[in-house]
């Protein structure tokens, strides 16, 4: 080409040039002015675009939120999240924040960013892989669950409509049943020559229907269907949920399948959303413990332990602690695994072992959420122990279970575990064991006759107590209890609903002696706090058996 030759530019070339160039401008105008705002605000700021952001970093938030509150994650890892929005003062933002600190503890940055990066960074929510909504036509209404528990009266009726019903009704009257006779939770077994269905209700299990073996192939798939786990496998376990809503109650029903010799067993805990909101006072604890337990959970530190086998309540009682306590001056939070309940104003973080995410690590990253209320689901080791104390005596309460067959008991577990007890001396509040017995139906509750070594066992026990814990006219030959004769109402079965028993131990002057000084056994810490006017769980059964709220039967079954 000529050096001399001229270019020419046609007037669309120019035009395009001329755009681009003030797109250019005003972008960084736009950017300059973010930059500038951010500097008002002391926040840090930051230009996204063209940043490479990570798939799970995108997915801490979903796109619908990050458009409504104007904020997006653009990093993610182990300690760290940061996040950017175009307005720190979007409604909602910060309540969305402190729930995302709830659920993924980590330390978090909030940047001021321009319109256009938060729009680069919607764009590339397109590209996130889209997980598509498998309609299996399997559910369980309201309608029908409603429409089945006018039928599914007691246990006979539930073994005839399971009889009657087709395969895809079998599912809704085993749960219609269920939230029916209020059991918690329902077993579907596959046995060799039959299918089981049972009902754990008020703590024991009933054996309400059997059903031909033909069928498993399909009532196991619709019940894997139904809590959204793997139909095709069966050799490993599994774990799903689901949830029912009623008008007066929400049903969460978590899943559980394990292999068995002739199939699966299937078991769905039934969760009430409505069990959340019992009161403290509802509890069943009277009298002096009653007095004690309440003072120490309104001190502002320490630690409160329960102690109890695997469906004593313990989790209940935690949570109507924390109704009790909870209030907008007080920041709760909990480290459960699982999450079985949601209560409001409460952040709840469920553990996840899988990703390294267990009680003592959990515990330390929420400690830096400044909470004043900590509850952690249980202490298992020493590191979550070591973290619970020293919380507790740095100006936190913190609300635990640990595992152990008495209120005593406690003590020597910590030391097991390896804890100080020049630090575990200061940091306990009080530690509560408990267990739940049936209560007697009020329809059919009838006066009882003991046979002579129960009534010799009964009066042994309340000797003990008769001076500070019975009236003053109280006679041990003259005792009056009660049981359940059975009729349409309790299903038969004589009981309707449970109560908690329960011993409160709080640490006086000479249980500190010992245990600071090493010799101290369970033996010695129940003759010390008993001595000093400490109700055993069985003792306390016995007064409830005297008011006629359970049966003595009941309570030496539960706790001797």
């Amino acid at each position: 080409m000529n050096p001399k030759t001229k270019l020419t530019l046609s007037s669309k070339e120019v035009s395009e040039k001329f755009s681009s160039k003030m797109t250019d401008l005003t972008l960084r105008s736009k950017e300059q002015e973010a930059a500038a705002w951010a500097q008002q605000l002391n926040m840090p700021y930051i230009n996204l675009t063209g940043l490479a952001i990570a798939q799970d970093a995108l997915e801490l938030i979903p796109e619908k939120s990050a458009r409504q509150l104007s904020l997006v994650p653009f990093l993610l890892n182990e300690n760290e999240v940061r996040l950017g929005t175009t307005n720190p003062s979007t409604p909602g933002q910060v309540d969305y924040i402190k729930q995302l600190q709830a659920t993924h503890p980590a330390h978090y940055v909030v940047y001021v960013i321009s319109v256009h990066s938060l729009t680069a960074v919607l764009k590339l929510y397109e590209k996130l892989p889209k997980i598509r909504e498998v309609t299996s036509g399997v559910s369980v209404s309201e309608a029908d669950i409603k429409r089945y528990q006018t039928l599914a009266t007691d246990f006979k009726a539930v073994n005839e409509l399971l009889n009657k019903a087709s395969l895809t009704d079998m599912v809704t009257v085993i749960i219609a049943g269920g939230l029916t006779m209020a059991a918690s939770d329902i077993h579907v077994e596959a046995e060799e020559k039959d299918i089981i269905v049972r009902y754990r209700i008020d703590g024991t299990l009933y054996t309400i229907a059997q059903m031909n073996l033909e069928i498993w192939p399909k009532l196991i798939s619709r019940l894997k269907l139904l809590a959204k786990i793997k139909i095709n496998i069966s050799s490993t376990p599994q774990d799903g949920r689901f949830t029912i809503y009623l008008p007066e109650d929400k049903i969460d029903v978590r899943v559980s399948t394990i292999p068995t010799s002739f199939g699966e067993s299937v078991v769905m805990r039934l969760l009430r959303s409505s069990a959340t909101g019992l009161k403290f006072d509802d509890l069943g604890i009277r009298g002096q413990a009653y007095v004690d337990l309440k003072r120490e959970i309104t001190r502002p530190n320490g630690m409160i332990i329960t102690t109890g086998p695997t469906g004593s309540g313990k989790t209940t009682t935690l949570y109507a602690i924390l109704n009790q306590l909870n209030n907008s001056a007080t920041k709760i939070i909990t480290l459960e695994d699982p999450v079985e309940y949601k209560l409001k104003g409460v952040n709840q973080s469920q553990i996840d072992a899988g990703k390294g995410y267990d009680f003592a690590r959990g515990l330390k990253a929420i400690l830096r959420q400044d909470p004043d209320v900590v509850m952690v689901g249980e202490i298992r080791d020493f590191a979550t122990a070591d973290t619970a104390i020293n919380a507790a005596l740095t100006g936190h309460l913190v609300i635990s279970t640990i595992h152990t067959n008495s209120a005593a008991g406690a003590i020597p577990r910590f030391l097991a575990m390896g804890v100080k007890p020049f630090l575990l001396t200061p940091a306990l509040n009080c530690i509560m064991a408990q267990r739940l017995v049936r209560r007697i139906c009020e329809n059919c509750k009838i006066e009882a006759n003991l046979d002579n070594a129960t009534l010799t066992k009964v009066k042994k026990v309340l000797d003990e107590i008769a001076k500070n814990y019975l009236p003053k006219n109280f006679n041990i030959n003259n005792l009056k209890f009660y049981k359940g004769q059975g009729c349409t109402k309790c299903n038969n079965l004589g009981f309707k609903g449970r109560v908690g028993v329960y011993e409160i131990l709080t640490l006086n002057e000479e249980i500190e002696k010992l245990l600071l000084a090493g010799q101290i056994s369970e033996y010695d810490i129940q003759n010390i706090a008993t001595k000093h006017g400490m109700i055993l769980m069985v003792q306390d059964g016995l007064l409830k058996a005297l008011d006629g709220i359970t049966s003595v039967e009941e309570v030496f079954s539960v706790v001797e």
